[in-house]
């Protein structure tokens, strides 16, 4: 086991990580910019380091910093959390060059996965259901409209080599067709300097379901039930819950399976996620695999019991799992709210400032996964999310009764600052939501009425 780690990342998921480490037995080094000088979850890491200014790609996104922290501090590994270089091959390639472990898949993987076209042709080889569309990348727009007149529309754009709702666009008929694929084009150069899209098939009305998966050090592989997060604002999650109301023992041991299979046609290892959509006939489709931990694993540690951070780490260190499929049980109901440093009434402006009072709730069935603390500056630089909110009960209703409870003693308050708990509460309200029968557009239909 390692003696000592590096978390490459910021704010919450650095805590998580940090915990992780500590119940481990591990110490960890936590870097920060200029911004998060002072935060307080930096006391709890056993040593910081300033990497650089306010700016992301001068601080989070600066290798060579980031590199340097890490030699200088003796760690043996790095752990990159998720956002920032959680998915960047090169990373994981420089560390491997520099002798320390990248907790998280290979860097062959991470570029094979990353790439969606790849993964595709990786899901279609290995026998998992996949969105009827192109072959990898399109060339030209004329050869994406005869594409996408075969398949039917409506269809999607998306940038191969992106994600987080960047480089996509939904073309409903071949009119508007030429003009998405080129605003696409446009935007996935811009996000990923790569401008290579793909089309496929657009699933009307469908929900966003995921399954998490393990990896250990030998490939076996587990997967851990699935999580619907098709709350979600221009393809941004903001609910998550575990299991998906719309799934039942067939579909969830399918889906599972189908997960297994394209991870094990992947060579992947370690923690990882892959995303389905799932129609209302029960039929799903893959989309891709997160290489890395994602914000909403929380829900599948509260129905499992299971810690994955923990587990990343093990199997970054050459662990294999104590455990097979046959041991994996799913407790209760877990519902995840991320609250966000964001006014929904101004059009989700960002709302950074300084947290003058605060009290986050607890008591039975609660968890706060959160770096902030009274006196804290939300800084204006990075993503919005400020907690993490999980509940879990014996099932469905009883997780609701528990989220309206805690939603209700949230305070985050301070001058001019907003969040997103009050949206929260009114979708807890929604008929929709409290039958379990939302999709991907709920969200957008909700804020219309």
């Amino acid at each position: 086991m390692f003696q000592r780690i590096l978390v490459a990342n910021r704010g919450e998921i650095a805590l998580r990580v940090i915990r992780a480490a500590h119940d481990l037995g591990i110490e960890v080094v936590a870097v920060y910019s200029e911004a998060d000088r002072g935060a307080p979850y930096l006391e709890m890491a056993d040593d910081a380091v300033c990497i650089g200014p306010a700016a992301s790609a001068q601080s989070y996104l600066n290798i060579p910093a980031i590199i340097a922290a890490a030699e200088i501090t003796n760690v043996e590994a790095i752990h990159p959390g998720y956002g920032f270089l959680a998915e960047n091959a090169h990373f994981a390639e420089v560390c491997r060059s520099c002798d320390l472990t990248f907790i998280g898949p290979s860097a062959e993987v991470i570029d094979s996965c990353g790439d969606k076209s790849k993964a595709k042709s990786t899901a279609k080889a290995a026998g998992v259901p996949v969105v009827p569309g192109s072959d990898g990348a399109v060339e030209d727009v004329t050869e994406g409209a005869k594409i996408a007149e075969e398949i039917g529309f409506p269809v999607m754009i998306k940038a191969a080599a992106g994600g987080g709702g960047k480089g996509m666009r939904m073309a409903a008929t071949a009119e508007v067709f030429g003009p998405c694929f080129l605003q696409a084009q446009q935007e996935a150069a811009a996000a990923f300097h790569d401008d290579k899209v793909y089309v496929e098939k657009f699933v009307v009305q469908p929900r966003h379901v995921e399954v998490q998966i393990l990896a250990g050090a030998d490939g076996e592989v587990v997967y851990l039930g699935e999580r619907d997060c098709s709350i979600q604002r221009r393809h941004q999650k903001l609910i998550e819950e575990s299991p998906s109301p719309a799934t039942n023992t067939d579909i969830r041991r399918r889906m599972g399976e189908a997960a297994v299979a394209f991870a094990k046609a992947a060579g992947y290892v370690n923690a990882g996620t892959v995303e389905f959509l799932l129609d209302a006939e029960g039929n799903f489709y893959f989309i891709e695999l997160n290489a890395r931990i994602q914000v909403e694993h929380c829900v599948t540690e509260m129905v499992t019991g299971l810690d994955l951070v923990q587990w990343q780490i093990r199997i970054a260190a050459g662990e294999n799992l104590d455990f097979c499929q046959d041991d994996v049980r799913l407790h209760g109901h877990a519902i995840e709210f991320r609250i966000n440093a964001e006014n929904p009434e101004r059009g989700f402006a960002p709302s950074p400032g300084r947290i003058e009072e605060l009290f986050l709730p607890g008591g039975p069935g609660v968890r706060i996964d959160s770096h902030i603390a009274a006196g804290y500056t939300i800084p204006r630089h990075y993503d919005s999310m400020v907690a993490k909110l999980i509940v879990h009960g014996h099932d469905r209703n009883h997780a609701l009764r528990i989220a309206r409870r805690a939603l209700h003693e949230v305070r985050v308050c301070g001058p001019g600052l907003a969040n997103t708990v009050s949206l929260h509460q009114r979708i807890l309200d929604s008929p929709e939501f409290q039958a379990g029968q939302v999709d991907t557009s709920f969200l957008e239909r909700f804020l219309d009425t």
